[in-house]
């Protein structure tokens, strides 16, 4: 089985992840789990999410259940140069979820 994204089109974060796939042609399934009906939070889903969030990633035994590394893990599918700036975009976002105030470079 190829790449699979656990995705609800009402989250901005999987919207993300769905248009960014299109965009770059990245062949995988869509396995809907509706937030409204609490799928998220099925025994079901705990299995491919042990977070109980989506977005979620699933490429064979690999999964990835946050947002920012699913995009991360399918850029890198994309453009495998993107790793050399990953470093630097993870410590800027680093600095923005941690409350403190980013410098300019």
């Amino acid at each position: 089985m190829g790449l699979e994204l656990y995705l609800d089109l009402l989250s901005q974060p999987c919207r993300a992840i769905y248009i960014f796939a299109k965009k770059n042609r990245i062949p995988f399934e869509m396995r809907t789990v509706e937030l409204l009906k609490g799928q998220h939070l099925s025994d079901a889903f705990a299995q491919v999410n042990p977070l109980k969030k989506v977005p979620a990633l699933k490429d064979g035994d690999f999964t990835l259940a946050e947002s920012l590394w699913v995009l991360a893990a399918k850029s890198l599918k994309v453009d495998p140069s993107w790793l050399h700036g990953a470093g630097v975009w993870r410590q800027q976002w680093e600095r923005i979820s941690s409350g403190r105030p980013m410098r300019s470079s």
